[in-house]
């Protein structure tokens, strides 16, 4: 999260973060993460690490929740450390930055590929270049398997 820090927007710098769901204190469960994470407004950052030990994730300046269309604004963002830190910004090509059900949440798309989406059971991923960031793909792999994820909000 510290590292991230610089890469947020402005009015957010300063703020202070707290763990809003960790699959290691709440189980592997979608439904739980959006019920963890509701809070409307209040911005979502959310860390993943895969069983091949790389760290990504995405940046929500809207809460994680289930919705029936894509919902966000151009200040949402992919991000990898592998090896360093890239951040993946809108490209102002599409506003495909989150949507989600109880069976798979997705940020970013545009022609059937999706920056990152994770099944309803949180074991599975996957990352692809996607037009909405213009991205790399976040993990060593098209599809990953899950070993940690946690969902930050604002304190």
């Amino acid at each position: 999260v510290p590292q991230l820090g610089p890469q947020l927007p402005p009015r957010l710098t300063q703020q202070p973060w707290h763990l809003l769901y960790s699959t290691g204190r709440d189980g592997f469960s979608l439904r739980t993460l959006y019920r963890s994470g509701a809070r409307p407004d209040s911005p979502a950052l959310l860390l993943i690490r895969d069983t091949e030990a790389q760290a990504f994730g995405a940046f929500s300046a809207s809460a994680i929740r289930s919705s029936s269309g894509f919902y966000g604004t151009g200040e949402t963002f992919l991000f990898s450390f592998c090896p360093e830190l890239k951040v993946f910004r809108w490209t102002g090509r599409n506003d495909f930055f989150v949507k989600g059900d109880v069976n798979l949440l997705m940020v970013g798309g545009g022609s059937g590929r999706f920056g990152l989406w994770l099944d309803g059971d949180l074991h599975h991923g996957g990352s692809q270049p996607c037009e909405t960031f213009d991205n790399e793909t976040l993990s060593h792999r098209e599809e990953f398997c899950i070993q940690d994820l946690e969902l930050w909000g604002l304190a």
